[in-house]
């Protein structure tokens, strides 16, 4: 590897990240903090182990958001990677639920082609796991990827896991053995080229054996089947958008989206972001824009704030209504513990102005109120997504860390029901979100806010392997 480095702010930054260590949520990545944040120059070194350690140490007593929280003093020594060193030297964040692995260490050209087109490789779907049960479903399959081109979708059970059938073993004997883990590493690698045996049998029924191979693909951030559309509900007409992920791409898909509600004189809108873990964090304060129509230039989205010491890169973020854009008057989020970081952002950010016209529908929300920023070691292709900033709303509010669901005026309590297509009017979250804009009945979403039920929607979490990479992260689920 090349001897010398350079840290840099990365052009954008994240409500992003977390993953690893056992803690499935999602991620937050934001915009860039005011477009002028710029570190302390470093000084020249190489790519060892320890150099790449103490670099990380170093960027993280400058910018981390809660100094306070670091060691005085921690040797790399005894730590075998640069994460299992970045995790020690936040330990004492997690533990106050402030950096729940939101700190990690990824490559700089895996990330710039997650986030510039959403390519990474896989099978192109989003698995959810039953514990209990011992069992694996399909909770969504991506346009364009392997999985779907085998005809497996929503609502599939995978029952076996093998290379061939000499070797296929059934996915409750994996649990049992393993847990969830022994199911991630079945799976294989997220390389192109790896190729698995699966048994999979349909919602419709219907047992079969497929070979897929994991290919390169761009995900889709809002779906050409269902992503965006108008739903007639007696007569009302509701606009449903599904955001997978903020990424680059969506900005197009989330215009061509509400340009479709605007002809319509759509007012009333169901955002879907159940399984988003976040992305970037222009791409939020877009969205935030097209379903604030009514709202004027004067008017506070966010704001978003650092470390005393880095206080110059504080911003406020000025609504900004676009051509696209919609007066909401009232608005459904679906959401679970998988909702994080940036959508909860968009979420947040209409709380002081519609009240108890905006709801989360589904289960609590994850709890990921900070964001990143990305510092690079280009000659190790290093990026270090480190916690330094954080995000309120107009008022001010913005200590979600166990999530949303006790901030929010309204709520309504719903399955994720993969027996019908996301945005299915009969699907238990869509059908909830469509009688709370109709004013109908709804029980509201009650429960602690502990890091399980934050993680889990009717028995089922979403599976994430111990180590995720960046799409993994921003898309909680992905295989």
């Amino acid at each position: 590897m090349r001897s010398r480095f350079v840290a840099a702010v990365s052009l954008f930054a994240l409500l992003s990240g977390c993953g690893g260590g056992g803690d499935d949520g999602g991620s937050f990545t934001g915009s860039t903090p005011s477009g002028t944040a710029t570190p302390t120059p470093t000084t020249t070194a190489g790519c060892s182990l320890t150099d790449r350690q103490n670099w990380a140490a170093g960027q993280l007593r400058e910018w981390y958001l809660f100094p306070d929280l670091l060691p005085a003093s921690l040797s790399p020594s005894g730590y075998s990677t640069v994460q299992d060193y970045i995790d020690a030297l936040t330990a004492t964040a997690r533990s106050q639920r402030k950096d729940r692995y939101f700190t990690y260490l990824t490559s700089i050209a895996e990330e710039n082609a997650y986030y510039n087109s959403g390519s990474s490789a896989g099978f192109g779907v989003r698995l959810s796991y039953d514990t209990a049960n011992r069992r694996v479903f399909v909770a969504e399959a991506f346009e364009g990827a392997p999985a779907l081109n085998a005809g497996i979708d929503r609502g599939t059970e995978i029952l076996a896991i093998g290379t061939s059938a000499s070797d296929l073993r059934t996915v409750s004997t994996i649990m049992a053995a393993s847990g969830s883990a022994g199911v991630s590493d079945a799976l294989g690698p997220s390389t192109a080229g790896t190729a698995r045996l699966l048994r999979v049998t349909s919602a419709a029924g219907g047992t079969r054996d497929v070979t897929i191979a994991k290919t390169d693909y761009a995900l889709t951030p809002v779906s050409s089947r269902y992503g965006a559309q108008i739903i007639n509900d007696g007569g009302r007409q509701v606009g449903y958008v599904n955001l997978r992920t903020f990424i680059e791409t969506a900005d197009p898909a989330l215009r061509e989206a509400f340009a479709r509600f605007k002809a319509a004189g759509v007012t009333q809108v169901i955002v879907d972001v159940r399984y988003n873990g976040g992305g970037l964090i222009k791409i939020a304060e877009l969205f935030s824009d097209l379903l604030g129509g009514a709202r004027s230039t004067s008017e506070v989205q966010s704001y978003t704030a650092y470390r005393p010491s880095k206080s110059s890169n504080n911003s406020t973020r000025f609504y900004a209504p676009q051509t696209q854009s919609i007066a909401a008057t009232r608005i459904a989020f679906i959401g679970t513990g998988s909702s994080a970081s940036a959508s909860e952002l968009v979420i947040n950010a209409a709380i002081p102005y519609l009240h108890a016209n905006a709801a989360l529908v589904g289960t609590n929300t994850y709890g990921k109120p900070v964001g990143q920023i990305g510092l690079d070691n280009t000659s190790c292709d290093d990026r270090l997504r480190v916690v330094a900033l954080a995000t309120q709303n107009a008022a001010r509010q913005g200590d979600y860390y166990d999530g949303l669901a006790s901030k929010v005026e309204a709520s309504c309590q719903a399955t994720d029901d993969t027996t019908y297509q996301l945005g299915d009017p009969r699907e238990a979250s869509t059908k909830a979100a469509l009688d709370f804009l109709a004013g109908r009945v709804c029980s509201p979403i009650t429960g602690d806010a502990s890091a399980q039920s934050l993680r889990t929607s009717a028995a089922r979490t979403l599976l994430s392997p111990e180590r995720p990479n960046t799409a993994q992260r921003e898309v909680p689920g992905l295989y």
